[in-house]
């Protein structure tokens, strides 16, 4: 019995040694982020970033922050060039206007969508959620975060404050980043999703 338990723990030990590191996170979408962030292939990360990385700074998971939001669609929005953090602009117009709830008040927000995904026969359903809030340049990233929605079938739609994300441009300076319009401010604390990058 005791060389059996001997053997099992050798096992684990091996099984638990040097090879794959465990993904750290504590939601599945926070390990999946920080499995994209450690690909060399696919992280926006600077080389020398990229050598020392382990995890993002996630905000704890709430669940008040994911929220229900009502979709007023905008269909006679007109296409618009939205400012990036190079010279480079997007063609993007306003998809519709987001009315929900957040500690105890109302707010709304634009939600955005590219042209570039209209441009195969609108096959391509993703939504940009840029915003602002009072996070940003203390414990968020000062330019603001994003969050990507699907276009729902009625005019209802999750948005997950904790599924917030820094542009690239927040860790390295060589992309072009949508610069957050400022009519999507919201005048809270929205602490969820990712922190600023601590370089």
């Amino acid at each position: 019995m005791r060389h059996l338990l001997l053997l099992c723990l050798v096992l684990i030990t091996v099984s638990c040694g040097p090879g794959k590191e465990e993904l750290l996170g504590e939601t599945e979408w926070q390990r999946k982020t920080n499995a994209m962030f450690k690909d060399a292939s696919k992280s926006p990360l600077k080389k020398k970033d990229l050598k020392r990385f382990k995890s993002l700074d996630f905000y704890k998971y709430d669940s008040i922050y994911r929220v229900e939001a009502r979709l007023k669609r905008t269909p006679d929005s007109k296409w618009f060039k939205m400012k990036t953090t190079t010279d480079e602009e997007t063609d993007e117009r306003v998809y519709g206007i987001l009315s929900f709830e957040l500690k105890g008040e109302t707010h709304q927000l634009n939600v955005y969508q590219s042209k570039t995904s209209t441009a195969f026969g609108n096959m391509d359903k993703s939504l940009f959620l840029p915003f602002l809030d009072d996070t940003n340049g203390e414990t968020s990233y000062s330019g603001g975060r994003y969050i990507n929605l699907t276009i729902p079938e009625d005019d209802i739609i999750i948005v997950d404050f904790n599924e917030a994300y820094n542009p690239y441009c927040a860790y390295n300076e060589k992309y072009s980043c949508p610069i957050v319009p400022r009519v999507n401010y919201l005048p809270v604390k929205v602490e969820a999703g990712l922190k600023a990058f601590k370089k």
